[in-house]
């Protein structure tokens, strides 16, 4: 149901077609692209199972506000069933309009060939605008056969050349003040009288579009920054006000630093369980908390914040460099606490390694360290997504994607692809494990296809880790459909017969060595590094108990929620 638009476009444009095995990964590959472009990533997929598979990434694209364009074939108008009570008229009809709706900005089906343009350009003007996320485009067979006269098609092309799609109307106040500028007048007060204020940055920070005024109003507060799973990225390793990651799995540092905060300033954050934990009172108590976000509805809706502000990042970053108010001049001591707890607690030893065993953050500080070159880190959901959230030394032109509100398996192989795509000069690095790398295996055709510049490396405890912890922690270890019932195949054999380099890592003393060709080889390449079926993934915080209080040293007393 898709293939005249396939005809079409192959035959009488420039835009290159990828074709994937599977329309869950041609979603996330869009979305991959998305995030590192800033443009909306187009999926196109046919209508019934084609349209369906689309779902997870769609979902995906939603919560996670990535800017993504789906458009599916669908039967002709004549064989829709419309209002007759009947289940199916057309061969793969299904209503997918109806479907996405709760999980699309827009969802629109397409009755005639005249109302195309219009319906496009809206598509990705909503994409693009306020709180960015998906939108569909449903477009029967017979209405695809049309032709569009070529004198529309140039004045609407024209008409789209000069359109500015970003909406960044964001008059709109959330806030007993009205003015923002007073507003914001009032959180320089507030910065400045803290003793210990801290910043933490949202996944709406991490937008191509918001990166830049993010770090504008980080600068300009000119405190302490905490970042979400969304958000590792925004700010590069070195820079002198990065805390570190926090939530549920983490830097032990970072969370303890964010539990004795007296302010928190959050920008572009939802603020879920996984960052700050089952007892609320515990993360407020002490502290003064101001919510920044464009999305009005995500004020208060878990924590209400004694101040708040409704209006864009790009918006809070213009105002507040035009005022003078000082902030940041106070603050050298709790700087100073926060470096101590950071030398307190490092990363690396967290990790409980087995004889022989590679430790994972390790081996990931290590070969981040050693990439001098632009690069794209992409995970698949697990302890590996941690590890690597926990761990990599982000350098400022380097991004970070991975699965934050959906926290889909097979989100990693085909994200990278749509990275890949979007900057062959930059490298990818894909970190996955093997319970999510078989969820999608089948793109490593994709990737060999074209001649992706895309590294791997994975994981392999053999079991879902995650979940296995979980098991072990609340189910008296019972690992039914973790490790009993769950086997992987030989994945460097896997590689080899799609065509790409592969190798495993044996032992410790091979781990620069295999690094080194890992990021030597041209083309893909694929390293696996075996790890203890047992692997746990520290800190994780103790569920039930205060803010900050962390696994293994404390034991939950609540069981782990969503």
């Amino acid at each position: 149901m898709i293939t005249h638009l396939l005809d079409s476009i192959s035959l009488s444009t420039h835009i290159e077609i990828v074709s994937c095995h599977h329309e869950q990964a041609a979603g996330f590959a869009a979305e991959g692209h998305a995030r590192v472009t800033g443009v909306p990533g187009v999926a196109l997929a046919t209508s019934g199972p084609g349209a369906t598979n689309l779902l997870t990434a769609v979902g995906s694209c939603f919560f996670d506000s990535s800017p993504t364009v789906f458009i599916t074939g669908q039967v002709n108008t004549y064989e829709l069933k419309g209002a007759r009570s009947i289940r199916q008229l057309g061969f793969q009809e299904t209503d997918i309009v109806a479907i996405v709706q709760p999980i699309c900005k827009s969802a629109v089906q397409v009755q005639s060939a005249a109302e195309l343009p219009a319906l496009l350009e809206a598509a990705f003007k909503l994409a693009l605008g306020g709180r960015q996320g998906p939108c569909l485009v449903d477009i029967p067979m017979n209405v695809q056969s049309e032709v569009i006269d070529d004198a529309v098609a140039k004045r609407w092309l024209e008409t789209a050349k000069n359109t500015q799609f970003v909406d960044t109307d964001d008059s709109h106040l959330l806030s007993d003040e009205k003015d923002p500028i007073k507003s914001l007048i009032a959180l320089l007060s507030a910065v400045n009288h803290a003793e210990r204020p801290m910043l933490l940055l949202g996944g709406g920070c991490a937008a191509s579009s918001n990166r830049d005024a993010a770090l504008r109003i980080a600068e300009r507060l000119g405190i302490p920054a905490v970042l979400s799973l969304m958000a590792v990225d925004v700010l590069p390793e070195s820079h002198p006000q990065r805390v570190g990651f926090i939530g549920s799995y983490g830097n032990r540092w970072a969370n303890k630093a964010l539990g004795v905060a007296d302010l928190l300033v959050v920008i572009g954050s939802r603020l879920d369980i996984r960052q700050t934990g089952s007892d609320l009172e515990s993360f407020c108590d002490g502290k003064q908390i101001w919510q920044i976000d464009i999305d009005s509805a995500e004020i208060g809706a878990r924590i209400k914040p004694q101040y708040s502000i409704c209006c864009s990042i790009n918006s809070a970053a213009d105002n507040l460099e035009e005022l003078t108010n000082f902030a940041g001049l106070r603050h050298q001591v709790w700087f100073a606490e926060i470096d101590a707890l950071r030398i307190q607690f490092p990363a690396v030893l967290e990790y409980f390694a087995e004889s022989d065993e590679v430790n994972p953050i390790q081996l990931l500080q290590k070969f981040s360290s050693n990439v001098l070159d632009q690069c794209y880190y992409v995970t698949d959901v697990g302890q590996h997504q941690m590890w690597a959230a926990q761990s990599l030394q982000l350098k400022k032109c380097d991004r970070f994607l991975t699965s934050g509100g959906m926290g889909a398996m097979g989100f990693g192989l085909p994200a990278a692809i749509g990275a890949a795509f979007a900057n062959r000069n930059a490298i990818t690095i894909l970190v996955s494990g093997d319970g999510s790398f078989q969820v999608n295996i089948q793109e490593l055709e994709t990737v060999k296809r074209n001649r992706l510049n895309l590294k791997i490396i994975l994981f392999n405890n053999h079991c879902h880790g995650m979940v296995r912890q979980f098991q072990e922690t609340y189910f008296k270890g019972n690992l039914q459909s973790t490790v009993q019932g769950y086997s992987a195949p030989d994945f460097v054999e896997i590689c080899h017969a799609y065509g790409i380099n592969a190798r495993r890592l044996e032992s410790v003393v091979e781990v620069d060595e295999c690094l080194n060709w890992l990021l030597q080889s041209e083309g893909p390449a694929f390293l696996e590094a075996p790890l203890s079926v047992r692997s746990k993934v520290y800190p994780k915080l103790a569920f039930g108990r205060k803010f900050g209080e962390m696994e293994p040293e404390a034991s939950p007393i609540a069981m782990e929620s969503t």
